[in-house]
């Protein structure tokens, strides 16, 4: 394959901090793509250890290799921003700098994008390794399924992205919402392009070994929060609505509600469906069938029961009541005869 380094149809963002350990294996997998018109931009984030050697080493033997060496530490997000704005191709890649992506990847993401007009963001599934027991993400593949999925999580992994460079546009990283910015970026993205995912693991996504901190949770759960908030825009709900919590409950699972708070995600979520019937910004059946699922587990798991309750359910949700299987509906009888 002919390599056009004027004007690369591909350009690869990588940042990367102190990264010796891994970072040969990371380049080495990009280098060895069996699609090889591209560009590799390395954003060395300040680092302090071997990094910038090794990415001098193998600038010396290979020119689609770009090196931006920053003075102060300015993160990841600020980083792929730049890479955005810097790139020359077509379609950009994102990789992280300790993962391997696997020989075919960028062919096969570069296909689906020649192919398929309408996508403008194309992931791929991921395999968890170096950890205890290595573990594949699967996500659906056509983009009302991903659509849907956003509501509850973020249903692409970020180092499998490729992106096209015109549906891209103004769209960033937010600093506000680090440590999921990415989630929040794709979350935005995805109401104003297709979005397709290769049903193949195409990425070695590594695990570290690591301690995360109470603070770093909570940090993530409250973005999380605010980027699920954004989403509910798309139902006509703003971000004071007072059942902000109810909507969210209905959209993904939480665990150990009481009986009224189950009662207030069974109204919210049949106020979510009700207003997507009139705006359209989901598909109806997909819809549907994510807050149904949420539901029936909502009620599996609620913090206490009481036969008021099952009763509630039997006569005032009997549409709900019904969908419960057999053994999860005897099981929450007895639950609700025992308290």
């Amino acid at each position: 394959m002919t390599v056009r380094m004027q004007s690369p149809l591909l350009s690869v963002i990588m940042p990367v901090y102190n990264g010796e350990k891994y970072l040969s294996e990371t380049i080495d997998s990009i280098l060895n793509q069996t699609f090889t018109d591209f560009e590799l931009l390395i954003l060395n984030d300040n680092s302090t250890d071997g990094t910038q050697a090794i990415i001098e080493s193998y600038q010396q033997k290979d020119s689609r290799i770009k090196v931006i060496v920053k003075e102060a530490n300015v993160g990841p997000a600020n980083l792929r921003n730049e890479g955005f704005s810097l790139s020359k191709g077509e379609y950009v890649a994102l990789m992280d700098a300790d993962d391997i992506a696997l020989p075919s990847r960028f062919e096969k993401q570069v296909q689906v994008l020649n192919t398929k007009p309408e996508v403008g963001v194309c992931g791929t599934w991921f395999t968890f390794f170096g950890g205890k027991k290595d573990k594949t993400v699967r996500q659906p593949e056509n983009h009302a399924k991903i659509k849907v999925s956003f509501l509850s999580s973020c249903s692409i992994g970020n180092p499998t992205v490729m992106v096209r460079k015109s549906a891209l546009g103004a769209y960033r990283f937010e600093n506000q919402y680090v440590p999921v910015e990415d989630y929040d970026l794709w979350s935005r993205m995805i109401t104003a392009t297709d979005f397709y995912i290769v049903q193949e693991s195409l990425l070695q996504y590594r695990q570290h070994d690591s301690n995360i901190s109470k603070t770093k949770i909570d940090n993530v759960n409250r973005s999380v929060r605010a980027v699920k908030i954004n989403m509910l825009k798309q139902f006509g709900i703003d971000s004071s609505d007072a059942n902000i919590d109810a909507y969210l409950n209905a959209l993904t699972l939480k665990r150990k509600l009481t009986p009224e708070e189950i009662k207030q995600t069974i109204k919210a979520a049949k106020f979510l469906i009700s207003q997507n019937e009139k705006l359209g910004n989901f598909d109806a059946k997909l819809l549907k069938k994510q807050i149904d699922s949420v539901l029936l587990r909502t009620v599996r798991n609620a913090k206490k029961y009481d036969m008021s309750f099952f009763n509630y359910l039997k006569k005032e949700e009997n549409d709900l009541f019904r969908r419960i299987g057999f053994l999860d509906k005897t099981l929450l009888f007895f639950k609700c005869v025992t308290g």
